[in-house]
């Protein structure tokens, strides 16, 4: 087949509109070939970023066409964009998994949640660390209402227990739910006052975390660590319940 010349605009952002929805084409290829923990979004951006790239790499005297260029371009990008956040969420779910190890060993031996400064003690770390360590883990969403409770394919979710499930299912299964979604609203009752309320102004009233932080009168960081905390204790005490 003849190569056709391909006439490329003197104003690379043209070149780069043009081609929007290639980068759209390929996620929407690839998006079964990448891990969970990278979503459409991680995708897009990234493949906005080969795209741009593209832009500024090619050679018309090359003889290639862009759009062949490009989507090598962007396929690398959103590979390469995978990889970093394997190494970032591997290294967080190391640190998240330290955590709900040691969250459970002082529930077990307190008999109780236990608060930051125990948390802190346990680790030996100071306060400070214990709290920066759980601005780390938010990042990931370890602890997040919509992970799942158990390993099975029908695993069951913090967030689906607190909706409510007036569906057609089977008496066993409301009545499992039932009992989920009292043994969590039991929990959320165990929890610190500013951790209560960050539950329910962040998943019942569905407000952001500056809102929330300007309610507590904290930062915004603030918000995120008691998030962390408040949902790393709800994992914990459900999982050792179901």
């Amino acid at each position: 087949m003849a190569y056709i010349p391909h006439q490329l605009p003197e104003d690379k952002t043209t070149l780069i509109k043009d081609h929007l929805k290639l980068v759209d084409i390929l996620v929407g290829r690839m998006v079964t070939q990448v891990p969970a923990f990278m979503n459409r979004d991680d995708m897009r951006s990234a493949g906005m970023m080969g795209l741009i790239d593209a832009a500024n790499k090619f050679k018309p005297e090359k003889k290639i066409l862009f759009k062949t260029f490009a989507e090598y371009r962007i396929r690398g990008a959103i590979l390469d964009e995978m990889r970093k956040l394997d190494w970032f969420s591997r290294s967080l779910r190391e640190k998240q998994n330290k955590l709900s190890r040691t969250m459970a060993d002082l529930e077990r031996e307190l008999g109780r949640c236990p608060d930051e400064n125990e948390m802190a003690a346990s680790l030996e770390i100071s306060l400070d660390e214990y709290q920066r360590l759980l601005g780390q883990v938010s990042h990931l969403g370890c602890v997040s209402l919509n992970e799942t409770l158990d390993h099975t394919d029908q695993g069951r979710s913090f967030q689906e227990a607190l909706e409510d499930q007036r569906s057609d299912s089977s008496p066993v299964n409301r009545l499992e739910k039932m009992e989920l979604t009292k043994t969590i609203a039991e929990i959320i009752g165990q929890l610190s006052e500013k951790e209560r309320l960050v539950i329910s102004l962040y998943y019942y009233e569905e407000l952001t975390q500056k809102e929330i932080a300007e309610i507590l009168e904290v930062s915004e960081g603030r918000v995120s660590q008691l998030h962390s905390q408040a949902l790393l204790k709800l994992k914990t005490k459900v999982k050792a319940t179901c």
